[in-house]
């Protein structure tokens, strides 16, 4: 329930994190909010994601970009959640145990080793190639 506050905690942490783990510099917590707002009863499973990004471009002129996106979230992780189960089977006839560290740096938003979306992907590769 997106009404109870310690899951909302939890999420506004999660999302907040992935997105810092991706730039070059960490931005202030004063300047980046990341996070769920509620639940809208008439949306239903229609997530709806607003982003500003702002910046100053040729003679430190500023500007801004706002994107909407509106998706079906009950299909939308059905993808990183098939590669998560192949993974998995992999690991399982490999005979390895405990958390693997590559997939959950590439598929999940707040793994236990967070890293680069490049280097987590490289790493994915090397562990479906056996390397």
């Amino acid at each position: 329930n997106m009404k109870e506050q310690d899951r909302l905690a939890s999420k506004r942490i999660s999302k907040t994190e992935s997105v810092q783990s991706q730039l070059k510099e960490r931005l202030a917590d004063d300047q980046i909010y990341v996070g769920p707002s509620d639940f809208i009863p008439f949306l239903g499973n229609t997530k709806l994601m607003f982003m500003r990004i702002e910046g100053r471009q040729w003679a430190n002129i500023p500007y801004n970009m706002e994107v909407r996106l509106e998706v079906d979230d009950k299909a939308n992780s059905a993808g990183i959640v098939i590669d998560a189960i192949r993974l998995a089977k992999i690991a399982l006839d490999r005979g390895v145990g405990g958390p693997i560290i590559p997939a959950s740096a590439y598929l999940m938003k707040h793994p236990l080793e967070q890293m680069s979306d490049v280097q987590a992907k490289q790493d994915c590769e090397k562990f479906v190639e056996g390397k």
